[in-house]
């Protein structure tokens, strides 16, 4: 149930950050393409991220973890590719999308008692 909870924040604030916040450079058209989004975001985070962030461990280390971001950014974008009914038309919309969309998340995690 936890984990279903948690699709429906990330989707809901995938789908509100594009229409209000980023709806010059993030295109979502509709609610059903933000839960797919949702979860093949949360596929990619659980299989291909942790598989970068330790091949780039000296460039996170020499950038003092901001390199992160970018990797988060990259996600963002590898998840939006295979989704239909979404695009972002650049990797700077992509960085922002995506620092937006982990503290939003967050927030509404916290409010509707998600557990990680």
């Amino acid at each position: 149930m936890n984990f279903i909870i948690n699709l429906l924040v990330t989707a809901v604030s995938a789908f509100l950050l594009a229409e209000y916040i980023f709806a010059d450079g993030v295109h979502i058209e509709g609610f059903m393409p933000a839960i797919i989004f949702a979860l093949v975001f949360g596929i990619v985070n659980a299989i291909i991220k942790p598989i970068l962030v330790v091949l780039t461990i000296p460039v996170t280390v020499l950038s003092l973890g901001l390199f992160i971001f970018v990797i988060n950014a990259l996600m963002v974008m590898l998840a939006a590719y295979f989704v239909n009914g979404i695009e972002i038309d650049s990797f700077w919309w992509a960085l922002g999308f995506s620092v937006l969309l982990a503290i939003v998340s967050s927030l509404l995690g916290s409010l509707v008692g998600v557990k990680k």
